[in-house]
């Protein structure tokens, strides 16, 4: 197959076999009832695209009919708002005609004495449909190809197209059949990829506002909202569906998917359902148990990959996945695997957004609450399977849900990052956001897992010697902030009232067989039974807060790299006697999955406080106690312990929170929006705002799509006030958004200190 040259996209026709052959090799497929997605398929056999064009029976053997087709691919693509996303195929939604134009050579179809046929493939499955004339839009719920008046003339013809609403989402073969009353000549147009219609009311994935289309479904470039519930930082993404190449490392991600390689008869015709299609891709994104993209890792070493934090794009990555031909790429932490799902779903038309929450629990027993273990001197231990994730990344995609019936459709969890098994795969969702919100725990896929994610209680516990010593619930903590970007800004919305509900008066009791959690929802209380069969792993009713002292820890301003902590204890005697008190405080570099690593500051004194009264206390952190341990963005857990020396009786604060990174600039010479295949200068500049010497300054510059390879600017000494700058020529192959990323390091630390990414828009 062939493409010729210009705008006009024609294909020459390869010839397949006569209908006399042809008509052997059809069978009825039966026993497809159960299925609404399809209901005129044949089962053919296999057609290569690469036959001579030549008759094969018939007087007009050596003779060519039809000599080329036109599949109109730029007008196709502007109709079906597929700009972009393919250079190589056809590229169309469901539901909606598409325009295909036939050329003939002298002989054209006679209409009084032969019928035009055309016919679609996937895999063993067929669908004919006989071309017929017609003034009256196309039934978006069966195939049909039609001619509209003034749509034929010498030796053209044009014919629309139109796929069922609820087809199946891949690559189809199309075939052209002249059938005449002693012969029938077939040709082989080529392929094109059919998708899901959001702008379609019929279609599952139907969105209803042009805005939220543009958002959720065109859109290639997201933000990130990262750090902690105190201190949120963001960073760009470049979800990349424009890229070459992207679009068919999205359907194959689906062809070598288990589904597909076990019963690819079964994986196409499920495949016209989003919710199958999410939880497919959802397990692909993932590597842990089938040929998926990415592998995960949360600590160690990433010297033979890429450290999570470095990647700024989802292109990148499906790429060298493609290029390896399936061995997954190293590594991914929740943001990226849930930007890269994000990518695949808007790529195969299902609206799709990364959402981030804050202090999100991981259930590792199932029973709704998470256990925290502290040392009596405030050091957390890791004791328990539980973990609470400063914030964590998941993907809600846009979908009807009509196999759980009216109620649950809208935005659904789905969440790609491998923690838990969901149907013999690590995967998670598709999850309706209104079951988490209504506690309906039951309702697939995975609710319950969810709703602890963003809702669980803690229970943090005080150990020492082997014994707790002092317990504390908290009811708040856990999904106390859910975030996602906002439509054409990159200011954050606020989606936690979507999730939660306040919790009020909580009563458990306990059954012989059944533990059940009663909870008043909404401004009229309603009571609704949370119910877990009896098991060993039954949960306990969370512990009254019966404590007679009050303690809270806060930061103060905005903590930044290179410079002192500041924090603040506030304790409260909540009784009538001065009390003699023991105040422990440490400090320790936190993973943002909640994995604790040693403490770097502590601090133990003791105070005193009078009856019914509050006293405050400063301390400071300088910078030479964390420096060899904390780099830009690292997350710190700081934790006060108060003991009463008298009565034994010990309380629990806690404080996470993020350190800013020192500013690395980046400026693109005449603005941020660049013209396609033309040069433009970047200038990235980092200056030493400490009051102290940098040994081994490295300045790192790179840009997918923009910049080949890494650029860097090296100084032996970076001296207080002093600037390193590095300038580079960037240029853009392909139109959309990209990202320049750049980061600084040193010698005195062994992590980036410093890490920085930059939006630039490509125009034609």
């Amino acid at each position: 197959m062939s493409v010729c040259s210009g705008l006009t996209s024609y294909f020459s026709i390869p010839m397949l076999m006569c209908s006399s052959e042809r008509r052997k090799s059809e069978i009825v497929i039966r026993g497809w009832e159960e299925s609404s997605y399809h209901s005129l398929l044949l089962l053919v056999g296999a057609v290569s695209q690469n036959m001579e064009a030549t008759p094969q029976t018939g007087p007009n053997r050596g003779q060519r009919r039809l000599k080329l087709v036109n599949f109109e691919i730029q007008e196709n693509h502007i109709s079906h708002e597929t700009q972009g996303l393919s250079d190589k195929h056809l590229v169309v939604r469901r539901g909606k005609p598409f325009k295909v134009t036939l050329l003939f050579y002298r002989r054209m179809w006679n209409p009084k004495a032969e019928r035009l046929a055309l016919q679609v493939l996937l895999g063993e499955m067929s669908a004919k449909m006989l071309v017929h004339f017609s003034d009256k839009w196309s039934d978006p719920h069966s195939w049909s190809a039609q001619i509209y008046p003034g749509n034929i003339r010498q030796r053209v013809v044009t014919i629309h197209v139109c796929a069922p609403v609820l087809s199946s989402v891949a690559r189809y073969q199309l075939l052209v059949h002249i059938v005449g009353a002693h012969e029938q000549s077939s040709y082989a147009a080529g392929t094109f990829v059919l998708l899901c219609n959001p702008w379609l009311k019929e279609d599952p994935v139907y969105m209803p506002l042009d805005v939220q289309r543009q958002e959720y479904v065109k859109s290639d470039y997201g933000v990130i909202y990262m750090g902690t519930d105190v201190s949120v930082s963001q960073r760009p993404w470049s979800f990349g569906q424009y890229e070459p190449g992207v679009l068919e490392a999205c359907l194959q991600l689906l062809q070598v998917s288990p589904q597909h390689l076990s019963n690819s008869h079964k994986d196409y015709v499920l495949r016209a359902d989003p919710a199958y299609l999410s939880r497919i891709i959802c397990a692909m994104v993932n590597s842990s148990d089938d040929m998926g993209l990415l592998e995960g890792r949360w600590k160690g070493s990433y010297k033979d990959g890429v450290e999570p934090t470095q990647w700024s794009g989802s292109a990148d990555i499906l790429h060298r996945w493609m290029a390896s031909k399936g061995k997954p790429v190293r590594y991914g932490q929740c943001w990226v695997f849930a930007s890269v799902l994000c990518t695949v779903m808007r790529v195969l038309g299902i609206p799709s957004r990364v959402v981030t929450v804050f202090n999100a629990a991981h259930d590792g027993d199932g029973n709704l609450i998470t256990e925290e273990f502290y040392s009596s001197t405030g050091e957390r231990l890791g004791l328990s399977k539980d973990s609470i994730w400063n914030f964590h990344v998941w993907v809600e995609c846009w979908m009807k849900r009509s196999d759980i019936g009216v109620g649950f459709d809208g935005w659904q969890v789905v969440d790609p990052t491998p923690q838990e098994m969901s149907g013999g795969a690590y995967r998670c969702g598709p999850c309706p956001v209104v079951a988490i919100q209504r506690r309906y725990l039951g309702t697939p896929y995975d609710t319950a897992f969810v709703y602890a994610s963003v809702d669980a209680d803690i229970v943090r516990m005080i150990v020492r010697s082997g014994k707790v010593v002092g317990k504390k619930v908290d009811t708040k903590w856990v999904g106390r902030l859910i975030f996602t970007k906002s439509i054409g800004s990159d200011v954050p919305v606020d989606l936690t009232d979507s999730y939660k509900r306040q919790k009020q008066d909580q009563t458990y009791r306990m059954g012989n067989s059944v533990w059940c959690a009663s909870r008043s929802v909404g401004p009229h209380p309603v009571e609704e039974m949370v119910c877990l069969s009896s098991r060993s792993d039954m949960p306990r009713p969370p512990i009254e807060d019966t404590s007679s002292l009050d303690v809270t820890l806060t930061v103060q301003g905005e903590p930044t790299s290179g410079k002192s902590i500041n924090l603040t204890v506030t304790i409260t005697n909540l009784t009538n006697s001065t009390r003699l008190l023991r105040e422990h405080l440490n400090s320790q570099l936190k993973e943002f999955n909640s994995g604790p690593e040693k403490s770097f500051w502590k601090s133990h004194q003791e105070v005193s406080i009078q009856p019914f009264g509050d006293l405050t206390r400063h301390h400071f952190i300088p910078s030479s106690k964390y420096e060899a341990f904390l780099v830009g963005d690292d997350i710190v857990k700081v934790v006060a312990v108060i003991k009463d020396l008298k009565t034994k009786e010990r309380v629990l604060a806690i404080q996470d929170f993020n350190l800013s990174s020192p500013k690395i600039n980046i400026k693109v010479e005449g603005g941020d929006s660049i013209q396609l295949k033309k040069e433009h200068t970047a200038i990235v500049s980092f200056t030493n705002k400490l009051n102290k010497p940098l040994s081994g300054a490295v300045l790192t510059v790179e840009g997918y799509g923009l910049l080949q390879g890494k650029q860097e600017a090296r100084l032996t000494v970076l001296h207080p006030d002093e600037k390193i700058e590095k300038k580079v020529a960037i240029m853009a192959s392909t139109s959309g958004t990209k990202l320049l990323s750049a980061s600084f390091s040193h010698s005195s630390s062994s992590n980036v200190v410093s890490r920085r990414f930059h939006k630039v828009s490509v125009t034609t």
